[in-house]
This record gives C-alpha cells, sequence and structure tokens, in this order.
C-alpha cells in the first residue's frame, strides 16, 4: 500500500490528437497521493487551501492544508444506492462573507421513489469542529421516480452570479423532451433557489420556468471559461459522449439525436446539421464515461490555461480538451490506471483528481514533471 506523500510514477500515453506514447521520464506530470476516502464524488477548495470532500455514502470530510482529514457535521440525510448518494459541493461566490456552501444530494420520496436534490447551508468552526448549520433544500428533481441512475446533480455559479445545475434524465429517456418536468435539464436559478424573470421559459411558469436548456442525457460536469461561455460534459449511450458548449434555450437533442447508440445497439440518429438539435462540440466513441469538468486557469500550467480538463471513470483518464471561442477539439488523454471521478484545480494551479472507489479512493496532486 502506497503512504499519502509517495510520487508515483506515471507512464502516459498522449493520445488525444495523434500523441504517441511517452515515457514515464517525458511526461508533463509528477503525481503524489496524499490522502484516501470513502467512493469520494466531489471536491472544492476553501480559502486559505482546506478542501471539502463529498464522499457517496453520506458524509462530508474536511481535508484542512496540513493534511489532517475532520468530519464536518450537519451534513444532510441522503438516499445511498446506485449511482445515489452525496454529490456535489461548491461554494457561493461570496462565501469569504456568508460563509454558504452548496450541496447535491439524492432525497428518498415515496413508495421506493428518489431523486436529486441541492441545498445550501452556512459553514463554520464550531466548539466540536466543522459544521453545517441552517441547511435549506432550494431545489428539487420533478418527479422523483424509482430507479438508481442519471441524477447527474453537478453545480455551478456563473459570472452572472446564478447558480446553473445539471438534472439527468434518470435513465427514463423521454423526459428530457419534456417542458414539464426538469429531468434532462440544465437548471438556472437564483441564489436562493427563486427562479430568474430572464430565464428562456420563464412565462409557461411552473417547472419549465427553471429550465435553460434540454435534451440532456447524464450531465456530470459544469464550468464556465475566462469569456462566461458554459461548457458541459455528458454521458451518452453506448458511445457518444459530449462536450457541449450550454447556449440559453437550446436543445441538445437526447433522446431523439446521439452519436451513440442505444444498449442493444439499435440505432439513434446521429446529430446533423439539419436536425434542430445542438451538436456536441467534441465526442467520443467508444465511451470515456466522463465525470467532471473545470475549465483551467491557473499559473503551474501556463500552457494549458482556458482548456478544459475532464475526468473518466471507464476511460480511466484524464483528459485535456483544447478550447478556442466556441469551438473545442480533443488534445491529450493521459491513463491514471483507475477511474477519475473529479478534477479540480488548486490555489496554486495545481491539479487535483479524486480516484473512484469504495477504499481506495485516492487524492491525487497533480504538478509539473521536473527536468532531470
Amino acid at each position: 500500500m502506497r503512504r499519502a506523500g509517495f510520487l508515483l510514477p506515471l507512464l502516459l500515453v498522449l493520445a488525444g490528437c495523434g500523441g504517441t506514447a511517452a515515457s514515464a521520464q517525458d511526461s508533463p506530470f509528477q503525481v503524489e497521493e496524499i490522502g484516501r476516502f470513502e467512493e469520494p464524488w466531489a471536491m472544492t477548495f476553501l480559502p486559505g487551501g482546506d478542501l471539502l470532500v463529498t464522499e457517496k455514502n453520506g458524509a462530508l470530510k474536511l481535508r484542512r492544508a496540513d493534511g489532517r482529514v475532520l468530519d464536518v457535521a450537519g451534513v444532510p440525510h441522503i438516499s445511498y444506492g446506485g449511482q445515489g448518494g452525496l454529490g456535489d459541493v461548491v461554494l457561493h461566490p461570496d462565501f469569504a462573507h456568508n460563509r454558504l456552501v452548496y450541496l447535491s444530494w439524492a432525497e428518498a420520496g415515496d413508495n421506493g421513489t428518489r431523486g436529486a436534490v441541492v441545498g445550501r447551508a452556512r459553514f463554520n468552526f464550531g466548539e466540536s469542529g466543522p459544521v453545517l448549520s441552517d441547511l435549506q433544500v432550494i431545489w428539487r428533481q420533478q418527479p422523483k421516480i424509482n430507479g438508481g441512475n442519471h441524477f447527474s446533480h453537478r453545480i455551478a455559479f456563473g459570472p452572472d452570479g446564478k447558480l446553473y445545475i445539471s438534472s439527468g434524465e434518470r435513465f427514463q429517456f423521454t423526459p428530457a423532451q419534456d417542458l414539464g418536468v426538469n429531468l434532462g435539464k440544465v437548471v438556472r436559478l437564483n441564489d436562493d433557489g427563486s427562479v430568474p424573470a430572464d430565464n428562456p421559459f420563464a412565462a409557461r411558469g411552473g417547472v419549465a420556468a427553471q429550465i435553460w436548456t434540454l435534451g440532456h442525457r447524464n450531465l456530470l460536469g459544469l464550468a464556465f471559461d475566462a469569456g462566461g461561455r458554459l461548457w458541459e460534459v455528458e454521458m451518452g449511450p453506448k458511445g457518444g459522449d459530449e462536450v457541449n458548449l450550454i447556449q440559453r434555450g437550446r436543445n441538445y437533442g437526447w433522446p431523439r439525436a446521439s452519436n451513440g447508440s442505444n444498449y442493444d445497439d439499435s440505432d439513434i440518429p446521429d446529430h446533423r446539421p439539419s436536425d434542430g438539435f445542438e451538436p456536441p462540440k467534441v465526442w467520443w466513441n467508444p465511451s470515456i464515461s466522463p465525470s467532471s469538468l473545470i475549465v483551467y486557469s491557473g499559473a503551474m500550467f501556463p500552457q494549458w490555461r482556458g482548456d478544459a480538463f475532464i475526468g473518466a471513470l471507464s476511460g480511466e483518464a484524464l483528459i485535456r480538451v483544447h478550447l478556442e471561442g466556441e469551438t473545442a477539439a480533443k488534445a491529450d488523454q493521459w491513463p491514471m490506471g483507475a477511474r477519475i471521478r473529479e478534477v479540480e484545480q488548486a490555489p496554486d494551479g495545481a491539479l487535483w483528481l479524486l480516484q473512484d472507489g469504495p477504499s481506495g479512493g485516492r487524492l491525487l496532486r497533480l504538478t509539473p514533471r521536473r527536468a532531470g
């Protein structure tokens, strides 16, 4: 068993755009294991370098800058199983003043149904350690259904101060095209959960007023670039994983269009210019199973500033996609030897990864490989 702090040699394949195999000596990263978690799902940095980590089984951990890990009290009760559990964690843009943390999780309903929710709470240190208080649910998937797939429930704040939430179609296909439900959508809300008056379907009222875009499957990454554009990564069915540029009111086609096939190998029409749907900017076949997304803005890897980094589950890789305005192109795909659940940028510009796993969910820190 490797201990925290051990430097891991990494043999990388630079496979994105015709790349070739590279030796460990030539790879761009040195990789350091700095912790382990139980089924980690998401992470976010606090001011000062502390790290919040969600574990799918319902625990929220605080990793202090010195490496100590503490339990956070006041976490909501979650419905665990399948793809459901405790999910994303992000800070309010004004966290330094209001101490608000936003969490997503799967919640149980009547008769065995379940659905994703988003809540917010205040994070502070109490007498017994870190604690969430004043927890309030501000959004729910509607309707709750049976099953344990495609909750999605990623969260991102935009430069407009609005809260964007990815809501999966719960493996139900057709709800993604139904404006009467918020499954298979990107949702846009005010920071308190109320609906902005300028949403594209606000005049319809009800659930439709929340919706920013529709026609999505299982959306597992949301991130804004420096120009304020919202990018999203999404699992296709059998193939057809996507990077999308999310634009107000657009329909992204699922389940009427996909560059993948159904699991029984039956055909789904590919995206084509005349279909009326917004096509992906980048797609993969076979699948990589994208799990998370950031747009890099740090100083440690200046050559990649403005590019997207994606964690891959079945692909067991860290993937770079080059972004240029509204265009995207595959760049690098580095094998990591395990399912990558989350990628995050540290305050110093290092890349931090969470590996998926019940007991071997390693926290990795990637920094530039030193010469020699």
